[in-house]
């Protein structure tokens, strides 16, 4: 698990590798992600874009840029957590992301960025 903080907003990273839906045969390789946001601020705050940069191991790079994640622009409460699960597609069987989300703070209407830590995704068969 990857894990950064920043502006009081403790962003958390595990990924996997999805054998099952991968065709490696194909040059397709597909990892979840499941990212875990917890709010440790005072106030509440919404989850107002993310911002994603993806590279694979044959350094093909993406930007994906777009409101809210999974369709949901959440509004987080103090010291609670928002959890959600994607995905992402790649010709290899290694890559990294990382990127950031824009937030707004409910209480003074300021928006902030917040960090989303680099990760690895990687086919098992890699780590032998």
């Amino acid at each position: 698990m990857q894990t950064a903080l920043t502006s009081g907003i403790e962003i958390s990273v595990i990924s996997k590798f999805e054998e099952k839906f991968s065709k490696p045969e194909n040059g397709l390789f597909i990892f979840s992600y499941s990212i875990h946001i917890q709010n440790i601020n005072s106030f509440p705050v919404k989850l107002l874009k993310r911002h994603w940069f993806i590279l694979d191991s044959s350094t093909n790079k993406r930007e994906v840029e777009g409101e809210g994640v999974i369709g949901l622009q959440p509004t987080i409460a103090p010291n609670e957590t928002y959890s959600y699960k994607s995905s992402c597609d790649f010709t290899t069987d290694t890559g990294r992301m990382h990127g950031h989300y824009r937030m707004l703070n409910c209480e003074t209407g300021e928006e902030f960025v917040v960090d989303i830590p680099s990760f690895m995704l990687m086919a098992p068969h890699k780590l032998n």
